[in-house]
């Protein structure tokens, strides 16, 4: 992998994506549906924040246990929107920031996704740790790679 290339060679751009006025059981729906981690919260194609699933999980506390944990945490979902809970602000890449900018900032915040916005601040694309790690599996290192590091 080149980590000079710029992030846009490899962030995810068909993303789900939800409104900070929407109830959090569409958040529910999302996660539950899709093998995703994190939703970017837009508003007329602006990036306005974030929802991790931890953040989500966190907001229903881990209660699931019963039937009526369940029922109450579906009058929670419904009773709040996802601006209410959502990670407001986030660290931000241009699609041509070089993939190593992105590798410091995953390194020294310990997060694992960056929304990927224009100069309006409109979402393009996100890059996560998952991203880095499908492009770093694609790479193919040879017998010479290896024993060229070795030497060094």
């Amino acid at each position: 992998m080149n980590v000079l290339a710029p992030v846009k060679s490899i962030m995810t751009t068909k993303l789900i994506t939800v409104a900070p006025g929407e109830k959090l059981t569409a958040v529910k729906e999302v996660f539950d549906n899709n093998k995703i981690h994190h939703i970017p919260v837009v508003r007329y194609r602006k990036l306005e924040g974030l929802i991790s699933q931890t953040d989500f999980k966190h907001f229903l506390r881990g209660f699931n246990r019963n039937e009526e944990d369940r029922f109450v945490n579906e009058a929670r979902m419904r009773a709040y929107n996802v601006e209410d809970i959502m990670t407001k602000g986030i660290a931000k890449l241009s699609p041509n920031d070089r993939i190593d900018v992105a590798l410091e900032l995953f390194l020294e915040n310990r997060f694992h996704a960056i929304p990927v916005v224009n100069e309006e601040n409109e979402l393009e694309g996100i890059l996560t740790t998952f991203d880095i790690i499908k492009e770093l599996a694609k790479s193919k290192v040879t017998a010479a790679d290896v024993i060229a590091s070795q030497k060094q």
